[in-house]
């Protein structure tokens, strides 16, 4: 008897239902959210809408971006969405918006694309050029801001190419003007290089013809400009939400990233 009136659960991680226990009524378990990171950052800068998501009962996952070349950091991040048997969230900031827009191409469990002060690249656009500067200025990343160096990479041509990072002194300004300087010095010394090819790469097919979109535009940008921004949600017909943000807006901001993503997770349903 006790066996019979227990809840039947099954994990949330497969996107399966369950029922509630005592109603019989099957209820719909909630969507996986996967995060990708983007250039000049790792998968630890969404650590708040982690803690927050999984609070709210959502899976999450964040992805490693490998930042070596748009096609095969696609790939991969694909290769983790085909890991996933139940419904997903597809998020991506910054560089990370080409990312997913290439590697949710096609993928029937992906349900919403959210782009989080990102590219959103139509079919064979790139990162580099996507955004002309005479049109949409604004972005203080440039050869004054940024390093760069030598390095192997298989996903080049040649396997050999160059990284660009920013200088450490330039940081905060670029990226996270309005993080607090110590927050912004650390995040310098850990950022994770883009490897040229994946910023010149040519984007495919873009998954947000198909699949629905939502897009948090950072007003404050400096690495992004909010009315280049503005530009590539229109084109996607993305559902547009707004905040007063550096680059950064997942460390700064970690409740309106979580808002709109919770926001498409429900147009899932």
């Amino acid at each position: 008897m006790l066996l019979a009136a227990a809840t039947v659960v099954a994990s949330a991680s497969t996107g399966a239902a369950y029922a509630v226990a005592g109603t019989g009524k099957p209820t719909k378990a909630k969507p996986t959210v996967v995060l990708v990171h983007g250039a000049f950052a790792d998968s630890s800068g969404w650590n708040d809408e982690i803690s927050r998501l999984q609070r709210r009962g959502y899976p999450v996952v964040a992805v490693p971006n490998p930042l070596r070349g748009l096609t095969s950091d696609a790939a991969y991040v694909r290769s983790v969405l085909q890991s996933i048997p139940g419904p997903v969230v597809l998020v991506g900031h910054s560089y990370g918006g080409a990312v997913i827009t290439n590697a949710a191409t096609g993928m029937k469990n992906v349900k919403a694309l959210v782009y989080v002060g990102a590219f959103i690249p139509a079919k064979n656009e790139n990162v580099a050029t996507i955004l002309d500067p005479a049109k949409y200025p604004g972005s203080l990343l440039g050869p004054a801001t940024t390093a760069h160096r030598k390095v192997a990479n298989p996903a080049a041509p040649g396997g050999t190419d160059t990284e660009t990072s920013i200088k450490p002194a330039d940081f905060r300004r670029v990226f996270a003007a309005d993080l607090p300087a110590r927050k912004a010095a650390l995040l310098a010394a850990t950022q994770r290089p883009m490897a040229d090819t994946a910023a010149i790469q040519p984007s495919g097919n873009p998954a947000w013809a198909t699949i629905p979109s939502w897009d948090l535009i950072t007003l404050d940008d400096k690495a992004i400009p909010p009315a280049g921004q503005q530009f590539m949600a229109q084109r996607a017909h993305a559902r547009v939400q707004t905040v007063h943000s550096s680059h950064a807006v997942m460390l700064a901001h970690p409740d309106a990233v979580v808002r709109i993503v919770m926001d498409a997770a429900h147009h899932t349903s």
